[in-house]
């Protein structure tokens, strides 16, 4: 199996359903983008994918290369290929950006093999650099004090550096300039490949300029209702919503 699988899941917090049947397959090779208006549950995905605790998954699975994930710990996900790049990434202060990557590293590794340092900096330096990221970054603590680009690029960085089976990009977009757009749009396409899947998270199209995706989904109501090819986000973002939910929500009601 070379797929994330999502079937049929249905998560509410607090008792208030928010995915409902929610389905979606992830062949490795390709790039998802999921859009839709806010509140539709785009989050919500991400977060539970990657095992977050304030979710309650009534019923579905979530399958990645055919193993479960649901129910895991974060880092057991982790460990099984799932990267989760955050919408709004934490500040950790006291961690260097190179020892929170490098704990990351090692903590895959069988027990009693250690990381090689200078191949590991020697890598490190290389995925900074393609990000224009300031080699002086590796001391910094983690996100703290960063401007939302510099978060994003260290997210990037951090995806690069871990190299998972699939990545989960939650709205990578939002905060960011046209160049830093651009230059963490490299760093994703840089990691494309036929071992690999992505799911885009975005509101926007112009993301999906850089970041060109095999297939797009629109979600509406915990559910996505609609799916095309990227032409398909150059027409929300000139007629916007309303048209999908009238075609295709109002039409399944």
């Amino acid at each position: 199996m070379n797929t994330l699988e999502i079937k049929n899941l249905n998560v509410s917090i607090d008792g208030q359903a928010i995915l409902k049947d929610f389905s979606l397959t992830i062949p490795k090779g390709e790039v998802h983008a999921l859009m839709g208006p806010n509140g539709t549950g785009k989050s919500t995905l991400a977060k539970v994918m990657a095992g977050h605790e304030d979710y309650t998954v009534e019923s579905g699975e979530i399958l990645l290369d055919g193993e479960s994930i649901l129910g895991k710990e974060a880092d057991e996900i982790s460990h099984a290929g799932l990267f989760l790049a955050f919408q709004y990434p934490m500040e950790i202060p006291g961690v260097s950006i190179a020892n929170f990557i490098r704990a990351a590293r090692q903590a895959r590794l069988p027990e009693g093999e250690d990381i090689n340092a200078v191949e590991y900096y020697k890598e490190l330096y290389a995925q900074m650099d393609s990000l224009k990221m300031d080699r002086k970054f590796t001391a910094r603590s983690l996100n703290e004090g960063f401007s939302g680009g510099e978060k994003k690029r260290c997210e990037i960085l951090q995806m690069a550096m871990l190299s998972p089976k699939y990545c989960v990009m939650d709205e990578t977009d939002s905060g960011l300039d046209i160049d830093a757009l651009r230059i963490v749009s490299e760093g994703v396409n840089h990691m494309r490949s036929d071992e690999r899947g992505f799911l885009v998270i975005t509101h926007y199209q112009r993301l999906l300029d850089y970041i060109v995706p095999d297939v797009v989904h629109v979600m509406f109501d915990g559910r996505i209702v609609h799916s095309g090819d990227k032409e398909l986000a150059k027409e929300l973002e000139s007629k916007g919503y309303d048209w999908v939910k009238d075609e295709f929500v109002s039409a399944s009601a």
